[in-house]
C-alpha cells in the first residue's frame, strides 16, 4: 500500500479542500399557492405535487 512519503502542508491542504463548496436549494414557484418549493417534492405550504394533493401541508418548528 502506497504511503505518503511527507506531510502535506496546511496551506496545500487548505487549497484543496476549497473546492468543497455547496451550492444554493434550487427554488420554484409552486403552480397552485406561488410559496416557493424545492422541486419533484410536494409543497410543504400547500401539500400538493404535479395538481394532485397528498397531504395536509403540516410544519414542524426545525423546519422554518
Amino acid at each position: 500500500m502506497a504511503v505518503p512519503k511527507r506531510k502535506t502542508s496546511r496551506s496545500n491542504t487548505r487549497s484543496r479542500r476549497a473546492n468543497w463548496k455547496t451550492t444554493a436549494a434550487t427554488l420554484t414557484a409552486c403552480p397552485q399557492c406561488g410559496a416557493n418549493m424545492v422541486p419533484h417534492i410536494a409543497c410543504p405550504s400547500c401539500g400538493t405535487y404535479k395538481g394532485r394533493h397528498y397531504a395536509t401541508a403540516e410544519r414542524s418548528e426545525h423546519q422554518g
